[in-house]
């Protein structure tokens, strides 16, 4: 427990001496482009929230009271995600790495993951399928491609206040039980410590977006996600590696339509942003900011967007934890979700968004 107070602490104080001293640091490490399609602040804000985190998980789990062999798991994942923050941490300060160069290193911390902690997805429950990714040379590149994935995935949804980073402690609750319900420490920690770090920050970045997670943050909290989920499915055979499509389901659709929607749809590449995500069409169709007239409405509407996907994401990760033993009924959860956001989704852009979405 002093491990995870010492993590949240560690966090809100790193952000708050960010927040104070922006002055300082601010050509750096603010957000400067207030005109993208994504960009839904009118004032300079740091975006670099994820150097708080990244202590914090540090601090947490140098204090973390525990056998040795555990302690050295935990490391061995700190060290795995070090190449991941590294390469969104620079991005947020120089603003000029490419979209194939954070996922090259992302792919690299998900490749010393794999080696490290002997983490892998080996199964999918799909006859025929199962015996390809049984092969370990299969088995490590399609987890490298899950993991990187999955970490690129909360980048993409990092696009309100609250968003991405909500999303991911809601993710990790979800994770952190079935820890407990397996009697796994180590998934437990992990999750919880996550939580806590995520938490110092999350304080100060909602409602009043006063610090951004950044690429930094954002690939962290995915690539932590993802290693986790990987973990425990590797770890305990009698989950279903369909729990962790489910429980990760909100950011994973969310990437695989964008990449439709710029590659098949607008012919353009996938890595190029545009302002019709899903969390996009929420802000300016369902709150109609068209209509706000001042910058105290446009914030109110920023704020009032995570919790429609906050929602969304519990309502993947609900029937993750409850049917985790059964591929057949995660498999029907996920034909459900997925079919219920493309309906959302063509709903609000076709200007026919349903009532009880007008709250």
């Amino acid at each position: 427990m002093s491990s995870l107070i010492l993590a949240f602490f560690t966090s809100f104080i790193v952000t708050v001496l960010i927040i104070r001293t922006q002055k300082l640091h601010e050509s750096l490490s603010g957000d400067l482009d207030l005109s993208g399609p994504q960009k839904f602040h009118s004032q300079i804000v740091p975006r670099v929230g994820g150097i708080g985190i990244a202590l914090a998980l540090t601090v947490g789990i140098l204090f973390h009271a525990s056998d040795t062999f555990a302690s050295n798991q935990e490391w061995l994942l700190l060290v795995s995600a070090i190449p991941v923050f590294f390469v969104g941490i620079t991005e947020d300060i120089s603003k000029k790495v490419s979209v194939r160069m954070r996922l090259a290193f992302t792919a690299i911390g998900a490749l010393i993951l794999i080696l490290l902690l002997d983490a892998n997805i080996n199964r999918l429950d799909v006859m025929g399928i199962d015996h390809l990714i049984a092969m370990p040379v299969i088995s490590i590149l399609f987890t490298v491609f899950a993991i990187t994935g999955l970490a690129n995935a909360y980048n993409i949804i990092d696009g309100f206040n609250g968003l991405s980073s909500m999303v991911g402690m809601i993710t990790l609750v979800g994770l952190g039980y079935m820890g407990i319900q397996m009697n796994d420490s180590l998934i437990t920690f992990l999750s919880f410590t996550m939580i806590s770090a995520i938490l110092g920050f999350f304080i100060w970045n909602y409602p009043r977006g006063l610090i951004f997670l950044g690429d930094g943050g954002a690939y962290l909290i995915g690539f932590w996600v993802a290693a986790i989920t990987v973990l425990i499915v590797s770890r305990h055979p009698e989950i279903s590696p369909w729990f962790a499509v489910m429980i990760n389901a909100y950011p994973i659709l969310e990437t695989l339509f964008t990449i439709y929607r710029r590659k098949f749809h607008q012919g353009k590449s996938p890595g190029h942003p545009d302002g019709i995500h899903f969390h996009s069409l929420i802000f300016r169709r369902v709150l109609n900011p068209t209509q706000i007239n001042n910058e105290m409405e446009w914030f109110n509407a920023n704020a009032k967007t995570s919790p429609y996907l906050w929602v969304l994401s519990t309502l993947a990760v609900i029937p993750a934890i409850l049917f985790w033993r059964s591929t057949a009924i995660l498999l029907g959860f996920l034909v459900i979700f997925t079919v219920s956001y493309i309906w959302l989704y063509k709903s609000i852009v076709n200007f026919k968004t349903p009532k009880w979405l007008n709250l």
